[in-house]
């Protein structure tokens, strides 16, 4: 292969990676616009992936999709360049290289709030019920408030974490003060959800977060940001309370790919036909 031929280098960055469907997904973008690449799988242990990171771009690599667990330290390794997204949130999940060093964007909550409009579950101005107060949770809470969320309230099973999470949040955006509250699963306040997320990892044990009688109510919404080829857990008692629109986070994942997408070529390729692909090879996979 001649330098001329070279096809400029991508990549997903985790531990474990092997199950990552990134590759598909950006081989599905760059077929779709024309672009040539490479977008590859690659695994670092825990204790070595800033020297991964840093061999990767040393090597001629030009991007990086980062995934659990090493959002926290993409985000330590980008410090000097940050996006706003990626500051607020405290954790990165996209990386490129330029002369000033390496940049840190985070595109999950870019994602998310694309793939709630594009199903039609935000609505107008929602009261929003956001599960969880780790990273997943964290890396949203900045697009859902900046989509004119009426209310957002953070509840996680340990009430101090999702205080925190907020106190952390406010620090940075006060203005967020009165439409951002917390509290743990057991003490919601008695409001209305008009959608209800989960960003807790209970999906992936088949297990659903442990909440009150009365959070789900006529026309509450909910949307797991854990995926499958069959309903996730959070999804099988969201419809056992009689919910009727509901989603997993199956586009989420295309979505904040194709921001990522978008910030390394200035291209934003079309998602809905690679969800509808992604979705039908996960049903063949299960036959």
């Amino acid at each position: 292969m001649t330098a001329n031929t070279i096809k400029p280098s991508f990549a997903v960055i985790g531990h474990p990676v092997a199950h990552s469907r990134s590759p598909a997904i950006h081989s599905a973008f760059a077929q779709q616009t024309g672009i040539i690449l490479q977008y590859d799988r690659l695994e670092a242990a825990p204790a070595s992936f800033e020297t991964t990171v840093a061999d990767f771009f040393a090597n001629g690599g030009q991007g990086l999709n980062v995934t659990v667990p090493f959002k926290e330290r993409a985000w330590q390794l980008a410090q000097a360049n940050l996006s706003t997204r990626a500051l607020l949130a405290g954790a990165v999940n996209t990386l490129w290289s330029s002369p000033s060093g390496l940049h840190g964007c985070n595109t999950d909550g870019v994602g998310l709030v694309r793939d709630l409009q594009r199903l039609g579950l935000l609505g107008s101005a929602p009261r929003v019920l956001l599960l969880g107060a780790g990273g997943a949770a964290k890396g949203v809470i900045g697009p859902l408030l900046d989509v004119a969320c009426e209310h957002l309230h953070v509840a996680n099973r340990t009430a101090a974490r999702a205080q925190d999470l907020r106190l952390a949040w406010l620090t940075q955006r006060p203005e967020d003060k009165a439409r951002l509250s917390a509290s743990g699963l057991t003490d919601l306040p008695n409001m209305h959800w008009d959608l209800v997320i989960n960003a807790t990892a209970s999906s992936l044990q088949g297990e659903a977060p442990e909440l009150p009688e009365g959070v789900y109510r006529e026309h509450t919404r909910a949307y797991d940001m854990m995926y499958g080829s069959n309903p996730t857990a959070f999804l099988q008692q969201a419809q056992a309370h009689g919910v009727t629109q509901s989603a997993d986070g199956l586009g989420m994942l295309v979505e904040q790919a194709a921001e990522s997408f978008w910030i390394w070529h200035g291209v934003l390729p079309t998602t809905t036909p690679v969800i509808e692909a992604i979705r039908r090879q996960m049903q063949v996979a299960v036959r």
